[in-house]
């Protein structure tokens, strides 16, 4: 499969993934804490069929040596796509690092950050693709 058709597969799954989320975002609005949205989040893929995994643990390793540390990436679905939940009043510059983190280490291509606080949801996600 070449890079073109990696990268329809991954829009196409993250296109269901913004469905989904704007789908939780119409029944709950802003202002909840972040697990609500995460739940409804999960009910929401499982509906679509969209297989994923949440706070999936993400080992760190440097130059081969595997650190007695890690990080939880929020979900992996269909094992392409990371999302990122935030439910915050702004994103930050720190917050798009953190996702591209986990894209590297988790050697995956596309991310979505995804804000629940946003008062118009469409501004509240963004895309972060990881050069590899």
């Amino acid at each position: 499969m070449n890079q073109l058709d990696k990268a329809k597969i991954e829009n196409r799954i993250a296109t269901k993934i913004i469905e989904a989320a704007f789908e939780v975002y119409d029944q709950l609005g802003p202002g909840l804490m972040e697990s609500a949205y995460s739940y409804c989040l999960m009910l929401e893929f499982k509906e679509k069929g969209l297989a994923f995994k949440s706070e999936l643990a993400l080992p760190i390793e440097y130059k081969s040596h595997k650190l007695n540390h890690h990080y939880r990436l929020d979900f992996l679905v269909e094992d392409k796509v990371v999302i990122e939940l935030k439910a915050t009043e702004s994103i930050h510059e720190v917050h798009y690092a953190q996702l591209l983190t986990y894209l590297k280490l988790s050697r995956r291509k596309l991310g979505l950050l995804i804000n629940f606080h946003s008062s118009f949801f469409k501004s509240g996600i963004k895309r972060v693709v990881n050069g590899l």
